[in-house]
C-alpha cells in the first residue's frame, strides 16, 4: 500500500507509516449530541469510514475510536428549556445519531466513548499539566495556560496576538488566550468531584484523555471536519503535548457541507436533518451524494445536485442489477489499478468514481452486446470499488428493506411488465397512438423505461 495523506499540520501530503506496521490507529471526533443529525453533522463520518474501509482492505487492523460529546453548555440549556433531563436530552440523540450512520452504511467504531464515562482520565491528565507547570486552578475552574506551550498555533496557523478562545470572559483566568479544561459546578448542573472542586470537564480536554486511553500517548491519525482545526485540535495538541503524549501523528480534516456558500449549521438555520433528506433519496444515494465529493473539498448542497448523486447512484447499480440478472451471482472482485491510485492519492474519490463510471459505461456495452463473462468480470470489479466506497449496490446493508416494500415492489414489476407488453404488442401493430399513451403513463408515474436488444427494462427516477 502506498497510501499518502495531506497532513494539515505540516500543510503537505505525507507518505502513510504506521507507527506499528499492519496497525493503523484512528480518532475521529464525534457528535455533540445536542439535536437531530443533520448531512453535515455525518460528512465525516462517511469521508473517513471510506478510509478506514481502504485501511481494512489492505489487510490493517484498525483501531477506530469515534467519540460522544455527551456534556456540554448546549446540551444543558437545549435541556433546560425543554424541561428534560440533560442525560435524557443526550440519550436522545446519540441514539438519533447511531441511526442516521447505520442508514448510511458507516461502520461502527472499534469503540465510541462517551466523555462522562472518563472523567477520572481527565482529572489524571490535568494533574499532570498542572504538575508540569502548564495549567493552573482558580476558585475551582482550571485552565491552561497557554503562553506555557511555544508550539501554540502550529497546527492552525493562528498567531499568539490573533488567538481567541471563544470563551466567556473568566475572572479567573491569567490571561485572556487561556482555555478552559474544568468549570466548577453551578447549582442544579450536572458535577464530578475533583482535588479543584465539583465541575464537569471542558470539551477540549474529553478528546485528549479519551484519544490517550484507547489509542496510547502516540497514535497515527486523528481525524475530524475543518471547523475543528481551531480551538479544538489546536487546544488538544497542547493539552497531549504539554501532558508528556506525542499525539496524533497525521491530521485529517474534511470539509464542510455548505448551503448558498455558508456552513450549514444549526444557528444558520439552514439543517437538513437525515430523516428528511431521506425522504427525496434512499440512505445508500445520500451516502454516494455525501461521498462523492473530495473530502477535503467544500460540498455545496442543492436539491438538483442531490438528484443528480441520486441518479449516477442508480447507473450504477442499474448495471449490477441487470448483470445479476443475466448472468446469475455476481461475486465482489478485485478493484482496479486506476481505482486503487486514486484513493492512494489522499483519498481521490471522485477520481475513483470517474474510474467507476468508466468500468460501468464498458460492461453496459458489453451486456448489450451480449458478451455475459466480460459484463460480469466488470461488474465484480465494480462490486469492489463501490465496496471501500461503503455503496456496493449488492450489499446485504441496503437489502434491509422492509417486506412491505419488497412486497410492493414486486407487485409494482408485475403492474410495470403488463404495461410494457401491452405497449410492444401496440408497437407491433403499429398502433402507435396506444404504444405512446402507455410510455407517457409510464413517464407520468416516474419510471424510466430503457429499450435494449434483450427487451425493455424499467426503473425508478431518482427521488422516486
Amino acid at each position: 500500500m502506498t497510501l499518502r495523506l495531506f497532513d494539515t499540520e505540516t500543510r503537505a501530503v505525507r507518505d502513510f507509516v504506521p507507527l506499528a506496521p499492519g496497525h493503523a490507529s484512528v480518532y475521529l471526533c464525534g457528535a455533540t449530541v445536542q439535536g437531530e443529525p443533520h448531512i453535515g453533522h455525518v460528512r465525516s463520518g462517511v469521508a473517513f469510514d471510506v478510509l478506514r474501509r481502504w485501511l481494512l482492505a489492505h489487510d490493517y487492523d484498525v483501531a477506530f475510536v469515534r467519540n460522544v460529546t455527551d456534556i456540554d453548555d448546549k446540551i444543558l440549556n437545549k435541556a433546560a428549556e425543554a424541561g428534560r433531563p440533560w442525560w435524557e436530552w443526550a440519550s436522545t440523540y446519540e441514539r438519533s445519531f447511531s441511526w442516521a450512520y447505520d442508514q448510511l452504511g458507516v461502520s461502527p467504531p472499534s469503540i465510541e466513548p462517551r466523555a462522562t464515562g472518563h472523567v477520572t482520565q481527565m482529572v489524571e491528565m490535568m494533574q499532570r499539566l498542572i504538575d508540569n507547570g502548564h495549567a493552573y486552578a482558580s476558585g475551582g475552574d482550571v485552565y491552561f495556560d497557554v503562553l506555557s506551550y511555544p508550539q501554540y498555533g502550529s497546527l492552525s496557523g493562528h498567531k499568539l496576538d490573533d488567538v481567541h478562545q471563544g470563551e466567556s470572559v473568566a475572572e479567573g483566568k491569567r490571561d485572556p488566550r487561556d482555555f478552559t479544561l474544568w468549570k466548577t459546578a453551578k447549582p442544579g448542573e450536572p458535577s464530578w468531584p475533583t482535588p479543584w472542586g465539583r465541575g464537569r470537564p471542558g470539551w477540549h480536554l474529553e478528546c485528549s484523555a479519551m484519544a490517550e486511553f484507547y489509542l496510547g500517548e502516540s497514535f497515527d491519525i486523528h481525524c475530524g471536519g475543518m471547523d475543528l482545526v481551531f480551538p479544538h485540535h489546536e487546544n488538544e495538541i497542547a493539552q497531549a503535548k504539554c501532558a508528556g503524549d506525542g499525539f496524533a501523528r497525521y491530521w485529517l480534516h474534511n470539509g464542510w457541507v455548505t448551503m448558498g456558500g455558508e456552513k450549514m449549521s444549526k444557528s444558520l438555520g439552514n439543517v437538513l436533518s437525515i430523516p428528511n433528506v431521506l425522504k427525496k433519496v434512499r440512505p445508500q444515494e445520500l451516502r454516494y451524494y455525501l461521498g462523492s465529493a473530495h473530502y477535503r473539498s467544500m460540498l455545496e448542497y442543492s436539491e438538483t445536485a442531490l438528484d443528480e448523486g441520486a441518479a449516477a447512484f442508480r447507473r450504477i447499480e442499474s448495471f449490477v442489477h441487470r448483470t445479476a440478472e443475466r448472468t446469475g451471482d455476481v461475486v465482489i472482485g478485485e478493484w482496479t489499478e486506476a481505482f486503487a491510485r486514486a484513493l492512494d492519492d489522499d483519498l481521490a474519490v471522485p477520481a475513483a468514481l470517474a474510474e467507476v463510471h468508466g468500468s460501468v459505461r464498458e460492461g453496459n456495452t458489453a451486456l448489450d452486446a451480449g458478451r455475459l463473462d466480460t459484463a460480469r468480470d466488470i461488474a465484480a470489479q465494480v462490486r469492489a470499488m463501490m465496496a471501500i466506497l461503503g455503496v456496493d449496490p449488492l450489499d446485504a446493508h441496503w437489502a434491509k428493506e422492509s417486506a412491505g416494500a419488497a412486497a410492493s415492489n414486486e407487485a409494482l414489476d408485475v403492474l410495470v411488465r403488463a404495461e410494457l407488453a401491452r405497449r410492444q404488442q401496440a408497437r407491433t401493430e403499429k398502433n402507435w397512438a396506444v404504444a405512446d399513451e402507455v410510455r407517457d403513463r409510464l413517464v407520468e408515474a416516474g419510471i424510466e423505461v430503457t429499450d435494449t436488444p434483450n427487451g425493455p427494462e424499467w426503473a425508478l427516477e431518482a427521488g422516486q
